[in-house]
């Protein structure tokens, strides 16, 4: 009996968890923002809630450290989203072996979050995407969106999706090749997951 009411309780308390979704380049409609909505999808149909912040919107971010950035909106937004955010999934293509300069961008504002009473991306769940035209940038990439991750103390999904885009395999928000679409709903799946038992951890310790 009392196992039974301790579940109801934590079903009646327990709420939604809010992915954030970081990706995409100044291209419209861009491989690696499509991969992210295909990630987002299948974290929201997992219960979660999510937002996305896409190339367009990394675009208008002020570099990091400018004095602009203390008062952009744009900046002010993306911020609050990681500070409230139960897990994180983040996309990248893969220019030059390593993450474009605006992800790296984009990612710099988790500065702001340093004396946050939970820093960074501290004991988050996070997807990685990474796309490229061809293999050694993909995988590359990908290693360097972990070792990002690491240093701000989040926790990186066991599968991280590697998107080889060469040929082109988007088209109108889904992916033609079936194992590819697998990898990003994966992934997805595993940020919502992992959010979801840490909410439930929260509540009943």
């Amino acid at each position: 009996m009392l196992m039974k009411d301790k579940t109801t309780t934590v079903q009646a308390i327990r709420r939604r968890p809010f992915i954030v979704g970081i990706g995409g380049t100044v291209k419209p409609e861009s491989s690696t923002e499509q991969a992210l909505e295909i990630a987002l999808r299948a974290a929201g149909e997992k219960g979660a809630e999510i937002e996305l912040f896409g190339g367009a919107f990394l675009a208008e971010l002020p570099h990091y450290g400018l004095p602009e950035g203390r008062t952009s909106k744009a900046a002010a937004r993306l911020v609050a989203a990681m500070r409230n955010a139960d897990g994180v999934i983040i996309a990248s293509p893969g220019y030059h072996g390593s993450i474009s300069g605006l992800m790296k961008n984009a990612i710099d504002y988790t500065e702001d979050m340093v004396n946050d009473p939970r820093v960074y991306f501290d004991g988050l769940p996070v997807g990685l995407v990474a796309t490229a035209y061809g293999w050694q940038a993909t995988g590359s990439t990908l290693a360097a969106l972990r070792s990002i991750v690491h240093a701000l103390r989040g926790w990186p999904t066991p599968l991280g999706a590697g998107i080889n885009c060469a040929g082109g395999v988007f088209k109108d928000g889904a992916c033609t090749v079936d194992a590819f679409t697998q990898q990003l709903r994966t992934v997805g799946q595993q940020v919502a997951e992992a959010a979801i038992r840490n909410s439930v951890f929260r509540t009943t310790a």
